[in-house]
Formats: C-alpha cells, structure tokens, sequence
C-alpha cells in the first residue's frame, strides 16, 4: 500500500492517506508522553509492541463481533485501517479507582466500586482535555444523546470482553480509554488503539503495574512491561 500525505500526527502514531480513500495507515512512534506532553521520552522499540497488542486485541474484538477500525498489519509499526471521523470525545471505562480519578476525588487508588464508571473527556490538548458529561458532548454538538447511547453499549461490551480476556492472562484490566468514530456510512465504529498506553493493567497476583504509569510513575522498564502484556495476549489467545 503506497504512503501519501501525513493526515495527522498525535503524541504517540502519525496517521497517512494512501491511494485508497477509504484507507489510512496508522504508525505508531516510539515515543512516551505524560501530563499533556509535559513529560516526553523516546523508548526505543515502543511503536512496534504497542501495536502489535492493539492489532491483537482489535482482532479479538473483531472476531466477538466488534466492529473497529483496524485492517491488517502492514509492518510492525505500521497498520492498516478504515479511515472514520474520529468523535473527539475520549470515553474512559474504570472498573477499578485509580488515576486521575482517585486523585480528584480523594480517593484510595484500588477502590473496587460497585458499579462500571464511564467518564468522557474533551479531546483538546489546547484545554488539556477536560472532564466533560454527556449534556456538554451534545450542546457542543460532539455528538447526540441517541450516539452517546451506542457508545456506551458498546463500551459496556468491550468492557466486558476484554475484562475476561486480561484476567485469563492473569492481568486486572483497571481502566481503559478508548475513542471512536463515524464511517462514511454514519456508523460508529472503534478507532484510536488499546494498549498499555491505553489501558491500566495491573498483575492479578502481584499488583505490579505494567502499564504507562510505569513511564508516568518513573517505576522503569516501560517496554519490558509491554512486551509482558503481549507475551500474556499472545499465549491466552493462541491456545
């Protein structure tokens, strides 16, 4: 597939057209950020586990009836997908208190809560991506109560999903963030990625975290941590 025109470039993948239309290539950096790109670092071989969890857990979801974005690796670093309007809403699924969260409220990090919590966040780096709720998303036109809906039916279910394929890897699935978009149809499909850059995933046994709170956390071995998570992935799902 022939590269053209970069169409984006975000903190951590750049995105390019290519000759198809209805196709962009996504490539995913070896970059680190945290706090709004306050913190940066390049970890070199990054890029290439990222995405090959997200291709996997793309896939998985696919094949459980998810419809995403994602097409087909091209390379390690480099995918293949539908290209959509991206709803520039982050929608963040905690299944236990951590982060921000605990942070703002004044919460111990760990809380199990009885319920799934849904956050939407305001996908604006000049705002440093605010906290919004779904009467904001709709005045502002991001979307309408009906889509907000759809979303997070489908939220609920990859929750789900992948809740009980991280726990077959021996891994809690914390909290993820995970964005969507429109195809040229008007559907909403799954975009963006899942990955440790996405994701808090925590070892069920140990609590040892082996996501980005690693980088965020100065705790080191961010991509021995990645390949980790991969290494789990790959050997629940191949069997």
């Amino acid at each position: 597939m022939e590269l053209k025109d970069m169409l984006y470039e975000g903190k951590a993948k750049q995105v390019f057209l290519t000759e198809d239309p209805e196709r962009v290539v996504v490539r995913y950096k070896d970059t680190a950020t945290a706090f709004n790109n306050i913190k940066k670092a390049t970890i070199v071989g990054k890029g290439k586990v990222t995405s090959a969890i997200s291709a996997l857990l793309y896939d998985f979801l696919s094949k459980a009836g998810v419809k995403t974005h994602f097409e087909e690796l091209l390379d390690e670093c480099d995918q293949v997908c539908r290209r959509v309007k991206v709803i520039p809403l982050e929608v963040v699924v905690r299944n236990t208190i951590a982060g921000s969260m605990a942070q703002r409220l004044g919460l111990e990090e760990g809380t199990k809560p009885e319920n799934v919590i849904y956050d939407l966040f305001y996908k604006s780096d000049e705002l440093g991506d605010p906290l919004m709720n779904d009467h904001h998303a709709v005045a502002m036109k991001l979307v309408t109560y009906e889509e907000l809906q759809v979303i997070y039916e489908l939220a609920g279910r990859i929750d789900s999903l992948l809740l009980d394929l991280f726990r077959r890897a021996g891994i809690h699935l914390v909290d993820f963030k995970m964005e969507f978009g429109r195809t040229a149809e008007g559907e909403i499909i799954l975009a963006d990625e899942l990955s440790p850059d996405t994701c808090r995933l925590w070892d069920i046994e140990t609590g040892e975290k082996l996501d980005k709170d690693r980088f965020r956390r100065d705790l080191g071995h961010v991509r021995e941590a990645y390949e980790e998570i991969l290494h789990r992935l790959q050997k629940v799902i191949n069997q």
